[in-house]
């Protein structure tokens, strides 16, 4: 986001469009369970309906032309979405191992795995309130793991989850700077690429069942490349121009906090306190280090309440 995005003023239309993504983003846990296939085979068939959707949109928008397309944005867009792939088959596999709240919960890490990430590899100063905010994050990321199972086949299988999600969290993060590389290639260009990536590099992979995909898994393959996936994008990439930074990093936490609330509406599954007390410092290490926050500041606002 750029220092100048905070100065967008308020636009509800895109304001709107980005709440009803990141409602979207939270049925994706649905989709996945409900589809019942393996990580990969869903993340195949995510990329296909999504390609497809696309496809159609891009063409609709006269995007295929020779000035989006320098050989330095392709070959990062490729490599982007190698990471994209990465993430979504280990954000798939966490879900089906520790469900839809604890993963979505884990991921949400991602932004300070970006900083760190940026620091390392690009030599990028992280300013000391925001490295406060990062450690105030992965105190939340503790609290947040909440190991609880008896049994240790059910630990291992629980922390394997917790792996597989901080490695889509910084695999994605990856994604983050790789897009933030480029230059002059829509968004909406870089995730068909992203879905195309991922067509290729699964398509060996996919585990097709012996009695094969029903009428209803198809549905729900279909919904998942086309609803949070596809038009998600669509709304996010049309909108985020569109709005104030402050906006953006307030309303992305409805992608986490709606999640939540449908795992324990559909399936009954819900967190402990302190699991959700991990779940408000992480989205406040967030928007502390969005927002460039000063500790003294935030000291002063809560001493006024």
């Amino acid at each position: 986001m750029s220092a100048s995005s905070a100065l967008i003023p308020y636009n509800r239309k895109a304001t709107m469009a980005y709440i009803a993504a990141m409602l979207m983003l939270a049925t994706l846990g649905i989709f996945i369970h409900e589809a019942g296939l393996d990580a990969v085979t869903t993340v195949f068939f995510r990329c296909l309906f999504a390609a497809i959707a696309l496809t159609l949109y891009c063409v609709y928008k006269d995007m295929f032309v020779a000035a989006n397309f320098s050989r330095k944005n392709i070959l990062l867009a490729v490599c982007g979405g190698v990471l994209m792939v990465v993430n979504w088959v280990t954000f798939f596999a966490a879900i089906q191992r520790i469900g839809i709240s604890v993963t979505t919960i884990v991921f949400h890490v991602q932004p300070f795995i970006v900083l760190l990430l940026g620091a390392v590899l690009f030599r990028e100063k992280i300013a000391a309130n925001k490295l406060a905010w990062i450690c105030l994050g992965f105190a939340g990321l503790v609290l947040a793991c909440g190991m609880q199972l008896d049994g240790l086949q059910m630990r291992a299988q629980y922390l394997t989850g917790l792996l597989l999600t901080l490695t889509g969290a910084c695999s994605y993060a990856g994604v983050t700077l790789t897009t933030r590389a480029m230059r002059n290639m829509p968004a909406h260009l870089i995730a068909l690429i992203h879905c195309l990536v991922g067509l290729v590099l699964l398509a060996s992979l996919v585990t097709m069942p012996v009695e094969g995909i029903r009428m209803q898994q198809w549905a729900w393959l279909a919904g998942l490349g086309l609803m949070p996936t596809a038009l998600a994008y669509v709304l996010i990439y049309g909108a985020l121009p569109k709005m104030p930074t402050t906006a953006i990093a307030v309303l992305t936490f409805i992608y986490p906090a709606t999640a939540v609330g449908m795992d324990y509406l559909v399936y009954g599954q819900r967190i402990s306190l302190l699991q959700m007390a991990g779940l408000m410092l992480i989205v406040l290490a967030s928007l502390g280090v969005n927002l460039n926050w000063s500790w003294y500041t935030v000291r002063q606002k809560l001493a006024a309440l």
